[in-house]
C-alpha cells in the first residue's frame, strides 16, 4: 500500500542520488580543466569536450533536483492527507512525464556511447588522431556513467509512479 513514507522515500532518494549526479558533473568538469590547461596533449584535450559538455549538464540536473526535491516532497506528503486529487491531477501526470523523459534519454545516451565507442575504436591505431580518439574515449565513458545514474533513477521513478496510480485509483 503506497504511503506518505513511500513519497518520502522517493523525494529523499531523488535528493541523494542529486548529489551523485553534481559530483559526477564536477568532477567531469575539473578533469577538463586539468587536461586542457594543464596537459595539453591533444588525446587529453579531446577528452576535455566532452567532459566538460557532460560534466556541466550532470552538475546543473543534479542541482536543479536537489534543489527542487525538499519542496516536492512536502506538497505531495501534504497532498496526500489533504488533497488526494492534486496526486491525481498534477503530481501522477508529471511523473508520467519523467518516465516518457527517461526513454528519451536513455536512447540519446546509448547513441552518445556508441558514437563516442566507434569513434575510439575507429581511432585506435591512428596515433595522429589522438583529439578524436580523446574525445570518443570520454564521450563513451560519460554516456555509460550517466546511463547507470539514470537507470537507478528511472527504477525509481517506476516503483514511485506504480504506488500514485494505486493511490489515486483508489482515492477517485
Amino acid at each position: 500500500m503506497f504511503s506518505k513514507t513511500d513519497i518520502e522515500k522517493y523525494f529523499n532518494a531523488e535528493k541523494a542520488e542529486s548529489w551523485v549526479f553534481m559530483a559526477i558533473g564536477m568532477a567531469g568538469i575539473v578533469l577538463a580543466i586539468v587536461f586542457f590547461l594543464f596537459i595539453k596533449t591533444n588525446l587529453c584535450k579531446g577528452m576535455a569536450i566532452p567532459l566538460a559538455s557532460n560534466g556541466l549538464i550532470l552538475a546543473v540536473v543534479g542541482f536543479t533536483v536537489n534543489k527542487r526535491s525538499d519542496q516536492q516532497r512536502i506538497d505531495n506528503v501534504y497532498a496526500y492527507d489533504m488533497n488526494p486529487a492534486k496526486l491525481k491531477q498534477t503530481e501522477l501526470p508529471r511523473m508520467k512525464k519523467v518516465m516518457k523523459s527517461f526513454v528519451t534519454i536513455r536512447w540519446v545516451e546509448i547513441f552518445l556511447f556508441i558514437f563516442g565507442a566507434g569513434l575510439y575504436i575507429y581511432f585506435i591505431r591512428d596515433f595522429r588522431q589522438d583529439f578524436w580518439r580523446g574525445f570518443g574515449f570520454a564521450l563513451a565513458i560519460m554516456a555509460i556513467v550517466a546511463l547507470a545514474a539514470d537507470y537507478f533513477a528511472e527504477r525509481r521513478g517506476h516503483i514511485y509512479t506504480n504506488g500514485l496510480e494505486s493511490f489515486t485509483s483508489k482515492n477517485s
